[in-house]
């Protein structure tokens, strides 16, 4: 497979999470991968929410692996992480009610390497690509948006590939949803969507907010799935993390088709608290995105 246009290019920006519970329960997620640049210091991550990795016993990351530079479809490397290193690889963003982690990805990608010999194939969103503050006016109250993941823990898992799914904006991005950094979309959202990319993708086309019409393609990177909102038997509705485990609808009551977004700016916050507490001068690295 020639990875060549940018929807192309979607399809190997996440990686597969699957993890097992103190009690020996199974889930899944989604983790994509992030490169934060520093100057001219790249830092690369593996980001997904807090409520896939913290208080699981141990993890399991599914890459593809490459040969020439592409993608060897079907041909994955399975790495396992156990309970001495699960726990501790993460950090959450400092506010605990922003559902963000990370872990650095260079020394995963450096073990694979050296243990087995491998080269791993992987598409890296960017802080560039989230939108500036001008960018971010230009963005209407309703956008439509793609999103990258393992819905329930579907894929292509012949050849390894993720799933890709599409809404629109519930809320408008520019406005903080309840006073937080999250904006609401109107689409599918599944357990194992958690940790999924968001992004607005338009190709060959584009409607301005001031009417107009542009022809050309857009691409902005604008958030990260985290939770749904539920009815409950009381006809209440109620946002929840998105399980990461199946389980009965009795208990998982009834999802509406609203997905709650914690805007890409939040990814930024962490790695530059991360960077920080490992004490990595961020000095040069500018202000955060607006997104």
């Amino acid at each position: 497979m020639q990875v060549k246009t940018i929807a192309e290019q979607l399809f190997f920006t996440t990686v597969r999470i699957d993890t097992v519970t103190p009690q020996g329960g199974q889930g899944s997620g989604t983790g994509f991968f992030f490169n934060h640049k520093v100057g001219d210091i790249s830092y690369l991550f593996v980001v997904t929410n807090k409520h896939v990795v913290n208080g699981m016993r141990e993890g399991r990351f599914s890459f593809l692996k490459q040969k020439d530079g592409l993608p060897t479809l079907g041909d994955g490397f399975t790495l396992n992480i156990g309970p001495q290193d699960w726990p501790k690889m993460w950090f959450g963003h400092p506010d605990q009610n922003v559902d963000i982690s990370i872990c650095p990805l260079v020394p995963l990608l450096e073990f694979v390497k050296q243990q087995h010999g491998t080269d791993l194939f992987f598409r890296a969103v960017e802080t560039s690509m989230i939108p500036n503050e001008e960018q971010n006016r230009e963005l209407d109250a309703v956008e439509p948006v793609t999103f990258v993941g393992y819905p329930n823990g579907v894929w292509d898992s012949k050849n390894l590939l993720p799933v890709a799914r599409r809404g629109t904006t519930a809320s408008p991005i520019e406005v903080d949803f309840e006073g937080t950094p999250r904006f609401l979309i109107d689409a599918s959202v599944f357990g194992g969507s958690s940790g999924s990319p968001v992004f607005i993708l338009n190709q060959g086309s584009f409607a301005t907010k001031e009417g107009g019409f542009v022809v050309g393609s857009r691409f902005h990177f604008v958030g990260v799935i985290a939770a749904v909102f539920f009815r409950t038997h009381l006809n209440q509705i109620i946002p929840v993390p998105i399980p990461t485990q199946d389980q009965p609808m009795a208990q998982q009551q009834e999802m509406i088709d609203l997905g709650i977004v914690f805007k890409a700016r939040t990814v930024v916050e962490t790695i530059e608290a991360c960077l920080k507490a490992h004490n990595v001068d961020t000095t040069n690295s500018g202000a955060i995105p607006q997104a």
